[in-house]
């Protein structure tokens, strides 16, 4: 029997058959040892095949991807956590304070999803609590990535009408990713109020949120999409991309890089390059670049001192 996981919990992995049920299942023993090296073997939106032993139901065969999200596990730098499989669109939140999301973080989150092919909607929250200044950094941020071709919205979940991030999210898996305390919860509540997903204040020692979801999990929507609600993220470090590789996923670079003297040019102290030349007449976004900058030289490290 065929079925994709809804939720994972530890060893614990609830399934939604071809039929519509719901079965509690766990990995078959010798699933275990596949060579698989990040540090959650099967993640929401995995299609899986079961069978069932005596009164339990088993997880025989993980079925090939279409694609996966994934970062740096936080304790285990050469693992990798997987956040979510099979989606179609994510949904990035961010918020300018409480908590505080950095370009950095955007940027990382974007170059990942775009190796692995994923569509990303911007989602900027609290806008209710913006002062002038902030108002203007709104704008700033907003045409930085609206320029390379991102969707990005501003809104207070709480206050606004969400009609169109339900049309962009119809009939298709979703997976919402962010910090925690920007507003993920609060945001699946709007949109489908009878989950009553639990949500807390931000701190107002740290300004950052507190988590409240500590597992992935999917939602069917009564308006025809899905959605895979996430734990709140700090840091998203890349993996499986080469020094090489990153900026073919910075899309303003990939646009012009066949301008560059050098075909292997990685836009940092090469000669006629066109991305430097771009960045210098304002065409691409300081904060873009120094962010590449910034993953360049974490990853350049580490192909010097891992094996990947």
């Amino acid at each position: 029997m065929n079925g994709m996981v809804i939720k994972a919990t530890g060893k614990r992995y609830t399934i939604k058959t071809a039929d519509g049920e719901t079965v509690q299942c766990r990995l078959k023993g010798k699933f275990r040892i596949q060579g698989i090296k990040s540090t959650n073997p099967l993640v929401v939106g995995d299609k899986v095949e079961l069978e069932q032993e005596s009164e339990l139901w088993m997880i025989i065969k993980l079925h090939e991807r279409k694609n996966n999200i994934l970062r740096k596990s936080v304790n285990l730098s050469k693992q990798t956590h997987i956040i979510a499989a099979n989606i179609d669109q994510a949904i990035l939140m961010i918020t300018l304070d409480s908590p505080v999301t950095t370009t950095g973080f955007i940027d990382r989150f974007l170059v990942s999803a775009n190796a692995y092919g994923i569509e990303v909607i911007l989602l900027l929250n609290k806008i209710d609590l913006l002062d002038d200044a902030m108002q203007k950094n709104k704008k700033n941020l907003q045409e930085v990535y609206e320029k390379i071709g991102y969707k990005f919205f501003s809104f207070s979940v709480l206050n606004d009408d969400l009609s169109v991030i339900k049309t962009l999210m119809k009939g298709k898996v979703n997976m919402i990713s962010g910090h925690s305390g920007v507003g993920k919860s609060t945001l699946i509540n709007k949109l489908q109020p009878n989950l009553n997903i639990d949500t807390k204040q931000v701190s107002d020692t740290h300004k950052q949120g507190q988590h409240t979801t500590t597992f992935s999990e999917l939602h069917d929507l009564d308006f025809g999409a899905s959605i895979i609600d996430t734990p709140g993220i700090r840091g998203f470090g890349l993996v499986e991309l080469t020094p090489n590789e990153i900026g073919n996923y910075f899309p303003e670079f990939f646009a012009i890089k066949q301008k560059c003297k050098y075909h292997n040019c990685i836009h940092k102290n090469e000669p006629d390059c066109a991305v430097k030349t771009a960045l210098g007449n304002g065409e691409i976004a300081e904060s873009r670049y120094k962010n590449y900058l910034n993953m360049l030289l974490e990853e350049e490290d580490n192909f010097r001192t891992n094996d990947y």
